[in-house]
């Protein structure tokens, strides 16, 4: 019985970070394609500030492929399957922004996963692959350390930013804490 009662708690809780995250970046993605402001950005970005956004786009893609393959190994654990669901959000945001300020992201297939533009992302998938098979332990430690790198990585390429920008990676940022805090009570579980 209290095995039943724990189990809805996780799900209800797993469930309400995947909403307010979801919720959250709706809103977000709709302000990074300009939809919430009336006037259209006159900021031209720097081709280091478009590789900075173009990795973002695509470090957000890794987080959710990653997690659809860690699904599939372990289907039982709910915790990939839902946060794939928010980093599909994710990455909608980063490419509202890559549209918006013209940074050419033609030869990227969403659907393609476990495909990468960049070699580093590409390097790093495979090695969270060959990490997350050795056991449902290591796969969740294999999100926890994905959304580390997330957050660091996002406060990084704020920095300089024009403010639209800066706001959607904060919020992207507030939802890898989500995410992170699901992982580290998913292994705390294990």
């Amino acid at each position: 019985m209290n095995k039943t009662i724990k189990s809805r708690r996780n799900f209800i809780s797993k469930m309400l970070v995947a909403g307010v995250s979801g919720a959250t970046l709706l809103s977000t993605s709709a302000y990074a394609g300009g939809r919430n402001n009336a006037k259209a950005t006159s900021t031209v970005l720097t081709e280091e500030q478009k590789d900075t956004l173009f990795y973002i786009y695509q470090e957000e893609k890794l987080a959710r492929d990653t997690y659809i393959k860690l699904g599939k190994v372990y289907p039982d654990e709910s915790t990939f399957a839902y946060i794939q669901l928010s980093e599909q959000r994710h990455i909608d945001s980063a490419r509202e922004l890559c549209v918006k300020y013209g940074v050419d992201i033609s030869q990227v297939d969403e659907d393609a996963v476990g495909e990468f533009e960049l070699p580093i992302l590409q390097e790093h998938y495979d090695t969270f692959m060959i990490e997350g098979d050795h056991s449902l332990l290591d796969a969740l430690k294999v999100g926890e350390h994905i959304e580390v790198m997330d957050i660091d990585d996002l406060e990084t390429a704020a920095v300089g930013m024009p403010s639209d920008v800066a706001n959607v990676y904060n919020e992207l940022k507030e939802g890898s804490l989500n995410h992170l805090e699901a992982f580290e009570a998913a292994i705390s579980r294990a």
